[in-house]
């Protein structure tokens, strides 16, 4: 099972990665928490990356490929993955396909989340973090509301500025302009299952994995 999780931002896909990577016993690789780790351990392209971050820059494209692969190769994906996060740009699906090739992955999936766009700009702007601790709530799901108490420690909630609504338009434009094309990429390959995310998370859990169960790979 070797699965690329895609959407725009809101749609999910880090949750429904952690319950398909539980699901499936297969690890869940986030290339946030892998940047994140390596610039933590100081291994030589984490040490490479922070250069880049420190430098107000963007990591490159290679560095982030090198680290996937370095993932993608090692001993706790021999019987599958999942990839959250990447590929972002059509060059970057080009170059992944081409690592999935040379290390004997060229069967995969690419699960498409599919959420309208004033759904994801709601549950988005409904998010508070705790600057505390940095825990997400919804005030959707929650008696929550922002610069009230956190439920864990009552330190006020606040409203990240990427999770105002004006931002997040923002994202979902930028999205459509550069990553989009990306589906059209893997479309074209004949490896997109696209499943509706509107629904609750366990209700979309099921149809991803009726999906996958229904292609017998």
């Amino acid at each position: 099972m070797k699965l690329l999780l895609f959407g725009a931002p809101g749609v999910g896909k880090g949750t429904q990665a952690k319950l398909l990577a539980d699901y499936y016993s297969i690890p869940h690789f986030s290339t946030g928490d892998m940047l994140r780790a390596a610039v933590a351990a100081q291994t030589y392209l984490g040490v490479q990356a922070k250069q880049h971050m420190d430098g107000g820059r963007l990591v490159p494209d290679e560095l982030m490929i090198a680290m996937i692969r370095d993932a993608l190769v090692g001993p706790t994906a021999k019987t599958g993955f999942i990839l959250d996060g990447f590929p972002r740009t059509v060059p970057q699906a080009e170059t992944l396909t081409v690592i999935f090739h040379d290390i004997g992955a060229s069967v995969f999936t690419v699960v498409n989340i599919d959420v309208d766009p004033e759904l994801i700009i709601k549950r988005l702007s409904s998010r508070l973090m705790c600057p505390n601790d940095g825990k997400i709530f919804s005030s959707e799901l929650m008696d929550v509301r922002q610069n009230g108490p956190c439920p864990a420690c009552g330190t006020p909630l606040i409203q990240r500025v990427d999770d105002r609504p004006e931002t997040v338009r923002e994202r979902l434009e930028v999205y459509n302009a550069k990553t989009a094309p990306v589906l059209t990429f893997y479309e074209k390959l004949g490896v997109v299952v696209t499943v509706d995310g509107n629904d609750t998370v366990d209700a979309v859990n099921l149809n991803i994995r009726n999906k996958l169960r229904a292609l017998k790979r």
